[in-house]
């Protein structure tokens, strides 16, 4: 699919610890190796699936204890950096070797272990009209990358080392940064080993009794969102596009917030594509001088995590003249908190499954 869950996690803060904890920082190291199918998540892309790609995972974490609210928030989660390499085993899609940010979430005492990861893969094989003309799936050979990772995990069985089994889903796309974009997911089987540097110190997890309830007002934010994106028809070019949003949120707690607003679109990619279906295809009905501006109202949630936020937004186009994708869109992306007021944004905007645009913002919450 196209849809690209476009987390960046390059925002992570500097998680400090607390005093007695600094001369003792836990990290570990796991490697895993996988073997999986790519799943027909578009027919277009059927001619690709010829055989089943293999590879592996390497992470590198550092644990928390909860020096940092957040950390008991989230039942202490585990940050740092990993590298897939990824063969697909196909001449055609070629490999893939991509580095990321990681969370690492757990669950059920600890025994069950939830990663995900956002970075950017670089592909050996891309699209290319003379000489790759059958990949559809990567039009670049540079493509962003989210992968998922759901584990039973155990540490320390001996002398630091431990187990990893599970089920992994990697994901590959430029989110129409440029044509040809139909994107790749694999889902794999994965087991793999697990070592605790300096596994012979315990450290205690941090727990506070009471926590007091969070409370502010109803906030205003205004937000000027860009980037660069191509329709779908290979070789149109790619285009600037901008969008303002304003919307109202109100803090339900220390984890999340609801929001209201409206967004309005300057898509320039619309301009070409309005241009070529109106004289290519009279039979769409498609006027030359359509609009190609849209304005959108949206439903969406904040959830809190440290200086970062995740959003999901789901809007609707109360002025929408050319039909493209249809009049229902959403939003998913990570916010960074600059302060109390200022903060960076890298988000996703896409209709369903199909990605339109990954949108770079800066905005301002009063």
């Amino acid at each position: 699919m196209n849809l690209k869950f476009f987390l960046p996690l390059f925002f992570f803060g500097v998680l400090c610890f607390s005093q007695e904890q600094e001369e003792i920082k836990k990290y570990t190291l796991d490697v895993n190796q996988f073997y999986g199918s790519v799943l027909l998540h578009n027919p277009d892309i059927s001619h690709l699936i010829t055989n089943h790609p293999g590879g592996i995972i390497l992470g590198y974490s550092r644990k928390t204890y909860g020096s940092k609210e957040w950390e008991e928030l989230y039942n202490y989660p585990d940050y740092g950096a990993s590298f897939i390499y990824q063969n697909m085993n196909n001449n055609t899609l070629g490999e893939l070797y991509g580095v990321y940010a990681h969370y690492n979430f757990y669950f059920l005492k600890r025994n069950v272990q939830l990663r995900i990861g956002q970075g950017i893969a670089y592909s050996t094989n891309p699209y290319d009209k003379e000489t790759n003309f059958r990949n559809n799936a990567y039009g670049s050979d540079v493509l962003s990358s989210t992968y998922l990772m759901l584990n039973y995990h155990k540490e320390n069985i001996f002398k630091g080392l431990g187990v990893m089994a599970g089920v992994s889903l990697m994901h590959y796309s430029n989110a129409n940064f440029r044509a040809p974009n139909t994107s790749t997911n694999t889902l794999a089987l994965n087991v793999g080993l697990t070592y605790s540097l300096d596994w012979e110190n315990e450290l205690e997890y941090i727990e506070t009794a009471d926590r007091e309830k969070v409370k502010e007002p109803i906030r205003y934010n205004l937000a000027l969102r860009g980037g660069v994106n191509e329709s779908d028809v290979i070789g149109m070019g790619q285009h600037g596009f901008f969008i303002v949003s304003a919307y109202a949120d109100k803090r339900l707690g220390r984890k999340s917030a609801i929001q209201i607003g409206t967004d309005v679109f300057f898509s320039n990619f619309l301009k070409e594509l309005i241009r070529f279906q109106a004289t290519s295809f009279p039979e769409m009905d498609v006027d030359a001088d359509d609009d190609y501006k849209r304005v959108g109202v949206f439903l969406g949630h904040e959830l809190f995590i440290n200086k970062m936020s995740v959003i999901t937004q789901l809007g609707y186009y109360v002025y929408y003249p050319f039909d493209f994708e249809g009049r229902v869109y959403n939003r998913i992306g990570l916010k960074r908190y600059f302060g109390d007021k200022i903060f960076g944004a890298v988000t996703l905007k896409s209709h369903g499954a199909a990605a339109e645009a990954v949108e770079f913002g800066i905005g301002i919450r009063l």
